[in-house]
């Protein structure tokens, strides 16, 4: 496997980590940048570091193919995705306009 594409999939596998730390109820959507380093791997039949194993709660010795099975399961079927910003928690905050101010004369 090329350096490059272990260096971006190791990074996905800790978004990965970070984002099922979130409580479901404000975990944002699943990251839509994951698919680059998911396809990248897909018929990647070598075992993965425990490390990666860990950040993607698959088995020991699970390999690359796996995690990216995984990691499109959990894109495949969103019909929204997040910004960057709202990543890995989902912001409820909505800045709305000034409300106008009537004064009384």
């Amino acid at each position: 496997m090329h350096q490059a594409t272990r260096f971006q999939f190791e990074r996905t596998a800790k978004e990965f980590a970070e984002w099922r730390a979130v409580n479901e109820a404000q975990r944002s959507p699943a990251a839509a940048w994951w698919w680059s380093p998911a396809l990248a791997v897909l018929d990647e039949q070598e075992p993965m570091p425990q490390a990666f194993c860990d950040d993607l709660e698959l088995a020991t010795g699970s390999s690359f193919a796996a995690a990216a099975r995984k990691l499109i399961e959990a894109i495949a079927e969103q019909t929204v995705l997040p910004w960057p910003s709202q990543f890995p928690r989902e912001s409820k905050y909505h800045f709305e306009e000034p409300q106008e101010t009537v004064s009384s004369s």
